[in-house]
């Protein structure tokens, strides 16, 4: 299936709503040191219910770790300086979407590293700043579920 990826993410209800989204929808999550909590605050296993014991969760100390560790596929970094709208997107079993931490999004560096296959945004309002993590992550993982037929489903 696809991959998650969140990046230093900060905010523990987010996270435990994206376990709860990757063992719906499939997908493995991956998280990237540091994280904003400790993986057995209440808060994170509140949003993530009992769904954590049927995730597939791996965690790596930072970006250079993850990058050694992971397996083939496209790394898709969304972010609002994306150029091209994440629909305009082919993704493929086993790609990798990727979020920033909530509070301020993908470092540059990331973005702009060779190992990112793409930048995408989702379309807001103009005057609009970010949408929550966890909607992000829903958007982007039913989006490539739909393009792949929605399969294992």
């Amino acid at each position: 299936m696809f991959n998650i990826v969140l990046f230093e993410p900060e905010i523990p209800p987010n996270t435990g709503n994206i376990i709860r989204l990757a063992s719906n929808s499939g997908c493995r999550l991956h998280l990237i040191e540091p994280l904003g909590f400790n993986l057995n605050e209440k808060s994170l296993r509140r949003a993530g219910l009992d769904y954590h014991q049927y995730s597939s969760l791996h965690t790596y100390e930072n970006w250079q770790d993850f990058l050694t560790q992971k397996a083939d596929g496209n790394i898709y970094a969304f972010s609002t300086k994306g150029k091209k709208i994440y629909t305009e997107v082919n993704y493929a079993v086993n790609d990798y979407l990727l979020f920033g931490p909530e509070t301020r999004g993908l470092p540059e560096v990331i973005r702009t590293s060779e190992s990112i296959s793409e930048v995408v945004r989702i379309p807001m309002q103009k005057k609009s700043r970010s949408l929550n993590l966890s909607n992000s992550a829903a958007i982007a993982v039913y989006e490539a579920w739909r393009q792949a037929n929605f399969q294992n489903c």
